[in-house]
């Protein structure tokens, strides 16, 4: 087993440093789990890579689990409802020294000649007209305020063998429901 645990340094709205999770970290906790763990520089590509393929060849020849701690850095809201403005400033993230994996692992290819600032435009330009067309494609099915919607019937199929009676209650129920509407 890997577990993999991305440490972004932000409890919430509160710096780890400020939480007092400086003191220990996830991979000393690990170790005191008799876990073998690691902690690895989370925007390097290469060296995730590396570790992953460590732990991976471990648990392939049984010598128990790995933990890695990827240290790296929430640039952006916990969540929808976060305001991180409210507790650090806007461009805090752009501070953080390990940097944008993304560019870090860009500018290493380029300096080994493997790699060149126009393909990595032409890639990007690629990506997102796939992400575009992705997108597309997955809302033409619906979204959570626009149909088309799937019959909700549909959770009780491909389960069971045997449908529970529980559950046939609870589809008739839901049948019933629905049909008034």
């Amino acid at each position: 087993m890997i577990l993999n645990v991305v440490n972004n340094q932000w409890a919430i709205s509160t710096f780890q440093a400020i939480a007092g999770g400086e003191a220990t970290t996830f991979a000393a906790r690990g170790v005191g789990c008799g876990i073998a763990s690691l902690r690895v520089d989370g925007n390097d590509f290469l060296a995730v890579y590396a570790v992953t393929q460590w732990a991976a060849e471990r648990a392939r020849r049984g010598a128990g689990p790995t933990l890695i701690e990827h240290v790296t850095y929430r640039g952006a809201a916990h969540s929808t409802s976060d305001d991180p403005a409210r507790y650090r400033p806007k461009d805090d993230y752009q501070k953080f020294p390990l940097g944008d994996p993304v560019e870090r692992l860009k500018n290493h290819l380029i300096a080994l000649g493997e790699w060149s600032d126009a393909r990595h435009q032409s890639l990007v330009t690629e990506l997102e007209e796939h992400v575009a067309s992705s997108w597309k494609e997955a809302v033409s099915f619906g979204t959570l305020t626009e149909a088309p919607r799937l019959d909700p019937g549909l959770m009780f199929e491909d389960v069971f063998s045997e449908m529970p009676e529980h559950l046939r209650r609870q589809e008739a129920e839901m049948r019933g429901e629905l049909a008034e509407k």
